[in-house]
């Protein structure tokens, strides 16, 4: 009966995560976005001016919150740091709250479900026990590629590692340099958007599909998948 509750208990956090999601999908989707901070535009510049430090402790707070309780208005966020504190430290201010939100939610999975998961899933041979021993062997390479591929949506980054037994520097190290390339790309949108309100346009977030931005980026991706084809390669040539 203890250890029943004690595991009940282990499920709280991510619980709880889970139903602020679910409130901040439908009460916050039209809160966090474009229009708003079009209109608040002059109010969040009077703010940061009279006091820059709180300005940039409370919005990288707000950041936290948004990507630890996987809300609605991320992309929006960095928008919003690029326009208030420019490209530096905007895009600094982004990716560190964005690490620490996906910190607060890896550990919460992990600590709910991850362990216990993690076992049930690698007890058996097969499928699942061959893709923790290739993660095991190249984890910061695979760790990498996942939060540089853009294709690979971010909350999705953040869960399947804490189910397949990462550790917490690794996931935390390559979460933080992982998430630059895009953080700097919308964080200079985002410096930009003075001309794109007074010319009523909207920001175009498909910028980082310019084959000038996204070329940078694959070659990031092919850099960190070398580790990967090298151990592949090798261990073919060692059977051979």
């Amino acid at each position: 009966m203890k250890s029943t509750t004690v595991e009940t208990r282990r499920l709280w956090p991510i619980l709880g995560i889970a139903l602020v999601a679910i409130i901040g999908f439908f009460a916050l989707r039209d809160v966090l976005s474009f229009d708003t901070l079009r209109d608040n535009r002059m109010a969040l510049i009077a703010w940061r001016d009279s006091n820059y430090m709180l300005a940039a402790l409370v919005f990288t707070a707000v950041y936290v919150a948004v990507v630890g309780f996987s809300l609605p208005g991320a992309a929006v966020m960095t928008l919003a740091g690029g326009f208030l504190f420019g490209i530096f430290p905007g895009a600094l201010f982004c990716v560190i709250g964005a690490t620490l939100g996906a910190m607060a939610i890896f550990l919460a999975a992990k600590t709910g479900l991850g362990d216990a998961l993690h076992a049930k899933l690698t007890e058996r041979p097969g499928l699942i026990r061959r893709m923790e021993s290739g993660l095991r062997e190249n984890e910061i390479s695979y760790l990498f590629l996942m939060r540089l591929v853009p294709a690979i949506p971010f909350f999705l980054a953040n869960l399947a590692p804490a189910f397949l037994g990462v550790g917490l520097r690794n996931f935390a190290l390559t979460t933080f340099f992982g998430i630059m390339p895009g953080s700097i790309v919308y964080t200079s949108v985002g410096s930009g958007l003075g001309a794109v309100f007074a010319s009523g346009d909207s920001p175009d977030l498909g910028l980082i599909f310019e084959p000038c931005i996204l070329g940078p980026i694959l070659g990031l991706c092919a850099l960190a998948a070398l580790p990967i084809v090298l151990k592949r390669f090798v261990k073919k040539k060692d059977v051979v």
